[in-house]
């Protein structure tokens, strides 16, 4: 990233790596001798130009996606501000306009840029100046429709699409800046477009309405105090999330109220961290002035939806400086490994363009002005290199991109990426996430341990009695005679299971919402707790499987706001508690916690739950906690550890103060937030575990093993724990049972790295499971060794992953083997690696879309992955390859027929065909039986899933290689030979009767060629075959300048055409015969 981004920096040097500035080391300098310097250094330069005589162009043309006045709209370097509310006059600054702009051009560079795109590659500019020339008279070959009308045609299609999706850009940013909001004015509520919104307006959100920039949240309608975001469109997680107001304006009477105080909100420069927040609000003319510190559970993002209530904001950030608008990045444009290849095979045929075009000139003996005589051979052969070929692959995989989206059996669907579907057809390296793809990202509450004693699913009865009986027995007044012994080991158990049961049921960040069921409205429902109206929302599936558990065993969270939350007990009292701090899990913490206050007894409790990676250090010690959390992993269930602390009312006084003075800091907060929080996490008791299961997804099992068996590598990359990867990849069967598997020990420097990597090479055909800490120490000192290794393996897991690491897996696994890669994922954490592979396919679940709308292709659940690559992905690549060299076939035989009729007549540079013959031939000739092969298929889909193995052959790339290329050629030049040399014996008198009986017999040959190579016959290969006949039949009436039209209708011109086509058809319809008789290919094995 930084290299990219130093082009964009003044004074930078773009060769720093060369001279020595790439990489920064410790040096030796001897005095008066440079020559003796160890490494090049930077030159003595002072440069602060942004470009270079190179790259001034390419730069300019690049910073067109910018606006261009970005300087003079704020947008010149970002800056922390002050916000007066409902004052936008009053802005230190100029912001940018709240315009949301996707599109790639404006209505002065669309022609410009288009054009430059299209030609920037050599071939297009090559057919570009191969029409330009024939402006010039010397180098004339016939009419300039000839040249330009082909060019003309691909550069509409061109154009036109390209126009056709900037339209459509433009309308979608059209209908999302015009979206009208209400604003707080001092004339009242006033409505204003979303690109009208400044800094400091206030904004009114109503429910089920989008963000229009980014606001700090001020007050809500919501009795609780709070609203629900759906934060899908940002982060890509369906989860609502929780924000809440500023507590001093939610005081106000009325919204109308933030007029009339004086008060402003102090944000920090803009950023692309949507997950963190730092500010502070300021009331000046308070009695005394108010001061309340800002973070993310006060914000309200542009592109979120209000999913409850009605809000009011305001407005921090505009246009380029929003945080959705910051985090969208333009995904490097892809480049299929077939469209290399093919590019690389035309390079080859302009290479035979230009050595055949020196030979005729050499046969002249460069006589006369035999450089002239060069540019018209180049001219006169240019139908080697086929104009057409990328016309007919581009409406190809249009035409792959549509059956994938209309197949019955993979519903929802998507090709987002039309340009790479014949990829699916050759991938080696399949690389998924775990949660949401490989599972359901359902949760299911599975194993409750206390340390004596665990509860699975079998005994939740006896939970649940303990409960009831905490409820309901007195504790106090127990009888004398009863065995004290028993009693207390009694009492004891329900006392554990109780506060267990009572802190799960207390430490999260869900709050049950209340919606009609059709007999009771939401008021009702809400007053009187109605079980039947209640729905949980919460920020994590894991949090609400807690939750709705603790419901199923007697205590059942009931309500909650901002400040409070109610629990019932199974004898329906209801326990009131105060929320007096809440502190959200992040991933880098891994634990959340809350302080409440128990209205009954007065009681101040801290409990806190979290990863056993953290909690490890923060509960008390214990001989149990490492064991059974390594043992519930290896069952596959996600663990928590849950704990509890009391505090004193002056404890919590104390660490109130220091905790909200470290939140108002605006330098360092989080570090002194966090030193804060450590005063308090320490010495906690250890209440309980829990386990959680996230279920597989319907047919994985089957799906990884037809990937298995069709050749492709499975890598699995997840963020979750090594001993849960490890038994969901068991489970999944991505390692099988008789697999041997190697766990890479934790590894913190080289020597270590270099003994665990030296003890996996003496292991042979074992999956490797490595966690992400080890990955990096890996890749730091030995990335080729432990590559090299990696590749070997049946299966890989790699464990505690960040999105970082996920796309260098797939960027090293491109860069180390060449092979394709194909990364699959749901989560906005796998968009970064689905961005990186050579196919990206995102899985629509329940984190969002986030990963589907980042992909290449869209399906909604992992088994459609087996039919995508089986059957769409196998059947675009064999009839892409066999498309394109069939349209190298089609302009190498007119070529050959060229050739051989200038070698005959003394190697002039006259043209055989002219006019609209050469148009014809390559479009309405011939256009729908060639373009038909695209629905040709060697098996049924149903065998092609049946024998994965079918799939493996297509990784060697036999279908489009260098000897099929090599035959088609032979076979090219055999039949225009034939075609052409058949013609100059057979015709009698006149010249046009060679371009009769030659061009019909190409014609006809063509046709056959086209039947001889379909495998499977469709009813629209038989009306395209018949159609291009009519056509050619139809069309001789009026080619009285080409063609003699009563010559046609002989038969000795019948007889003639059909002996030619015969001798150029006959011998290879023999020889496909004997082959598929003596060496049939695998398919064919399989379909007989």
């Amino acid at each position: 990233m930084s290299s990219s981004l130093a082009q964009y920096e003044p004074g930078c040097c773009p060769w720093s790596r060369c001279c020595g500035m790439g990489d920064f080391r410790p040096r030796t300098v001897w005095l008066g001798h440079p020559e003796k310097r160890e490494q090049r250094y930077p030159r003595n330069v002072i440069n602060n130009q942004k470009y270079n005589f190179f790259t001034f162009l390419p730069m300019v043309s690049v910073s067109q996606r910018c606006c261009p006045w970005s300087r003079c709209c704020g947008m010149g370097d970002f800056r922390p501000r002050t916000v007066w509310l409902g004052h936008p006059e009053k802005r230190e600054q100029r912001y940018p306009r709240n315009v949301i702009n996707n599109q790639k051009y404006n209505f002065f560079t669309f022609l410009p840029m288009v054009l430059y795109n299209e030609y920037k590659y050599f071939f297009n500019l090559y057919f570009l100046l191969l029409a330009c020339s024939q402006f010039i008279d010397e180098l004339r070959l016939g009419d300039l429709y000839t040249y330009w009308i082909p060019l003309g045609l691909v550069l509409i299609i061109t154009v036109v699409r390209e126009a056709v999706e900037e339209i459509r850009c433009y309308l979608r940013d059209k209908e999302v800046n015009s979206q009208i909001y209400s604003k707080l004015s001092t004339r009242g509520t006033v409505k204003v477009k979303s690109s009208g919104i400044q800094v400091g307006d206030l904004i009114i959100v109503e429910k089920n309405q989008r963000v229009p920039a980014d606001m700090i949240f001020l007050r809500t309608s919501e009795r609780n105090g709070s609203c629900f975001l759906r934060t899908d469109q940002l982060d890509g997680e369906t989860d609502w999330k929780l924000r809440l107001p500023v507590a001093c304006t939610q005081r106000l009477p009325t919204a109308a109220d933030l007029l009339q105080i004086r008060s402003y909100v102090y944000a920090e420069e803009p950023n692309i961290d949507i997950h963190n927040f730092i500010g502070t609000f300021t009331r000046e003319d308070g009695d005394p002035p108010v001061n309340e510190s800002l973070s993310i559970e006060n914000t309200l993002w542009a592109s979120t939806v209000v999913a409850s209530g009605t809000v009011v904001g305001v407005v921090i950030y505009t246009g380029k400086e929003l945080r959705s608008v910051m985090n969208t990045s333009n995904p490097k444009h892809k480049v299929g490994l077939f469209d290399l290849e093919v590019n690389c095979l035309t390079k080859i045929l302009f290479g035979a363009l230009v050595v055949v075009s020196l030979a005729m000139v050499a046969l002249q003996h460069f006589a006369g002005r035999w450089y002239l005589q060069i540019f018209r051979f180049l001219l006169l052969f240019s139908n080697i290199v086929p104009i057409s070929l990328r016309v007919n692959l581009d409406m190809g995989k249009m035409v792959f991109s549509w059956m994938i989206k209309k197949d019955s059996k993979i519903p929802g669907t998507l090709v987002r990426a039309s340009t790479i579907p014949e990829q699916l057809g050759r991938i080696s390296y399949l690389l998924t996430d775990k949660t949401g793809t490989l599972t359901q990202n359902e949760m299911v509450f599975r194993r409750l341990h206390l340390g004596t004693v665990a509860y699975g699913m079998d005994s939740m009865d006896e939970v649940q009695s303990h409960v009831f009986s905490a409820y309901t027995q007195p504790t106090h007044d127990l009888p004398a005679s009863r065995a004290p012994a028993a009693t207390k080991v009694r009492k004891t158990i329900i006392s554990r299971v109780h506060e267990a049961v009572k802190a799960i049921a207390l430490v999260h960040n869900v709050t049950p919402v209340y919606e009609s069921n059709g007999v009771t409205d939401q008021a009702e429902a809400e007053q009187h707790y109605e079980d039947t109206c209640r729905v949980y929302q919460a920020s994590s599936p894991d949090e609400v499987s807690l939750v709705q558990w603790t419901e199923s065993v007697g205590l059942t969270l009931v309500g909650r706001d901002q400040s409070s939350m109610q629990l019932r007990t199974p004898t329906g009292q209801i326990l009131n508690f105060t929320i007096l701090q809440i502190f959200p899990f992040t991933y880098e913490s891994k634990r959340m916690g809350i302080i409440v206050r128990d209205e009954s007894t007065g009681e101040i409790t801290f409990y806190m739950k979290g990863a056993d990676v953290v909690m490890a250090g923060i509960v008390q010690y214990n001989d149990w906690l490492e064991e059974e959390c390594g043992n519930m992993a290896r069952e596959g269930l996600r663990v928590l550890v849950v704990s509890k602390k009391s505090l004193t009312e002056e404890q919590y006084q104390d660490f109130e103060a220091r905790y909200v003075q470290a939140k108002l800091s605006v330098h360092d907060r989080s570090l002194k937030v966090a030193t804060v929080m450590e005063s308090l996490e320490m010495e906690m008791e250890l209440l309980c575990l829990t386990g959680v299961e996230d279920q597989l997804q319907t047919d994985v099992r089957p799906t990884l093993e037809i990937l298995r068996n069709a050749g492709i590598k499975v890598w699995m990359l997840t963020g979750d724990k090594l001993e849960t990867a490890t038994c969901t990849a068991k489970n999944a069967h991505l390692i099988t049972r008789n697999q041997d598997i190697h766990i890479f020990r934790p590894v913190t420097t080289r020597g270590e790295a270099h003994l665990e990597l030296n003890a996996f090479r003496r292991k042979h055909d074992c999956a490797l499971v490595i966690s992400g800490d080890s990955l990096e120490v890996c890749l730091k000192y030995y990335e080729y060794e432990f590559m090299e290794l990696a590749c070997q393996c049946p299966a890989v897991v790699c464990c505690r992953c960040t999105p970082t690491q996920k796309a260098q897996i797939v960027r090293l696994l491109q860069e180390r083997t060449g092979k394709l890669t194909c990364a699959v994922g749901d989560g906005g954490n796998d968009v970064s690696m689905i961005q990186e592979a050579d196919c990206g396919v995102g899985v629509e679940g329940k984190e969002g879309k986030q990963a589907s709308l980042a992909a290449d292709f869209s399906v909604t659940q992992f088994k459609h992955l087996g039919r995508l690559l089986m059957v769409h992905g196998r059947n675009s690549y064999k009839r892409s390859a066999a498309l394109s060299q069939f349209v190298i076939h089609r302009s190498l035989c007119i070529s050959t027929m060229q050739a051989v009729f200038s070698s005959v007549f003394y190697f002039a540079s006259v043209p055989l065909y002219q006019g609209f013959l050469v148009i014809g031939y390559t479009t309405i000739y011939t256009m729908f039986p060639v373009f038909s092969l695209v629905l040709d298929k060697d098996v049924k889909s149903e065998v092609a899933m049946l024998y994965p193995e079918l799939y493996k052959d297509l990784l060697k790339g036999r279908p489009l290689s260098f000897k099929t290329f090599l035959i088609w050629v032979l076979i090219s030049i055999y039949q225009g030979s034939i075609i052409m040399y058949g013609a100059l014996l057979l015709f009698e008198s006149e010249f046009v009767h060679i371009v009769a009986i030659s061009f019909t017999s190409l014609i006809l040959t063509e046709l056959l060629m086209v039947a001889l190579t379909i495998q499977t016959w469709h009813w629209l290969m038989i009306v395209g075959e018949l159609l291009s006949l009519a056509c050619y039949a139809a069309s001789l009436v009026f080619m009285h300048d080409f063609i003699d039209v009563y010559f046609i209708t002989t038969v000795s011109f019948l007889w003639k055409v059909t002996v030619i086509t015969l001798v150029s058809c006959l011998p290879l319809y023999i020889l496909k015969y004997l082959r598929r008789r003596f060496s049939p290919p695998n398919y064919s094995k399989l379909t007989t």
